[in-house]
C-alpha cells in the first residue's frame, strides 16, 4: 500500500503558558444589574416601582450628557428595575436575589466562566511542564523509544518552537512513535486526530520510517538518523520516497 503525500494542515494555535488572557472590558450593563439587585434586596413591589420611577427620571435627565452617550449602565439599571418591579407585582412579597431565577442563572454562568478559565490555566501549566520535560530529555540525549508519547505532546512541541527551545530530536522522537504506533499513537482515533497537529516534516519522517520497516531491513536505534535529515530538508521528497518504497514492495510481493 502506498504512503500518501502529507497535506498541509492548519495546526491549532498553541496557548502560551503564563500569558495573561486579553483583558476583557468591564461589562457596565452587568455592573448596573448587580447594583440594582443589591439595592432592591428586601424591597416590596411598591418600593421597587418607586425606585424604577427614580431610575427613569435619572435616565431622562442624563439623556443630553455627552459623557454618557455610550453609557450602558444607566439603561441596564432601568431595565433591571423594570424586571424586578414586574416580578414583585406578580409574586408579591419582598425581593430576594437568591430566589430570583434570572439573577441565579447569571451567577451560575459567571461560575462556569471562572471554572473554564481555571481549567485553561491548569492546562497551560501542564503543557509548559511537559515541554520542559521534553526539552530536558532532548538536551540530555535521553529522548528515545523508552519515553512514551502522551496526548498533547504535539502542542508541547509547538510550544518549544514558540519559545525558542526547539530541538530536532523532538521531531525524530514523535515521528518514530507515530511510525511505531506506540504511546498515545497506539489508539487509531487519537492517531488520526494527532496527525493533524504534526507538521509535514514529522509526518514525512514517520512515513519513510514505516516504508523502510516494511522492507524487512533490520535497523537499530540511530541507524536511520538520515531519515530525519531528509524529512527536515524536503518533506515532499521524503514522502515521495516512502511511497516509492511502498509501491516497489507491493510489486515485489505480487511477483513472489
Amino acid at each position: 500500500m502506498s504512503t500518501p503525500v502529507p497535506r498541509s494542515r492548519r495546526r491549532p494555535r498553541v496557548p502560551v503558558p503564563g500569558a495573561a488572557a486579553p483583558r476583557q472590558p468591564v461589562d457596565q450593563a452587568k455592573v448596573g444589574r448587580l447594583a440594582v439587585r443589591r439595592r432592591a434586596a428586601g424591597m416590596t413591589a411598591t418600593e421597587a416601582a418607586a425606585a424604577l420611577e427614580d431610575a427613569r427620571l435619572q435616565q431622562h435627565m442624563d439623556r443630553d450628557r455627552e459623557d454618557l452617550a455610550d453609557d450602558e449602565r444607566g439603561p441596564a439599571e432601568v431595565a433591571e428595575w423594570e424586571r424586578i418591579a414586574q416580578l414583585l407585582a406578580t409574586t408579591g412579597g419582598t425581593y430576594d436575589p437568591e430566589g430570583d431565577a434570572v439573577a441565579q442563572d447569571e451567577l451560575a454562568a459567571d461560575r462556569r466562566t471562572a471554572e473554564a478559565e481555571q481549567q485553561r490555566l491548569q492546562e497551560q501549566q501542564q503543557l509548559a511542564a511537559r515541554a520542559d520535560e521534553l526539552a530536558a530529555l532532548a538536551r540530555a540525549g535521553r529522548l528515545d523509544r523508552t519515553v512514551e508519547t502522551r496526548p498533547g505532546d504535539e502542542l508541547a512541541r509547538e510550544l518549544l518552537v514558540h519559545r525558542g527551545d526547539y530541538h530536532p530530536v523532538v521531531d525524530s522522537w514523535l515521528a518514530q512513535a507515530f511510525a511505531d504506533r506506540s504511546g498515545h499513537y497506539a489508539d487509531p482515533a487519537t492517531r488520526t486526530a494527532a496527525a493533524d497537529s504534526l507538521p509535514d516534516r514529522v509526518r514525512a519522517h514517520a512515513a519513510l520510517l514505516t516504508a523502510l520497516a516494511r522492507t524487512g531491513a533490520p535497523a537499530a536505534d540511530g541507524d536511520l538518523e538520515f531519515v530525519g535529515r531528509l524529512a527536515q530538508a524536503d518533506p515532499d521528497a521524503t514522502t515521495a520516497l516512502a511511497a516509492w518504497l511502498d509501491n516497489a514492495a507491493a510489486v515485489k510481493g505480487g511477483r513472489a
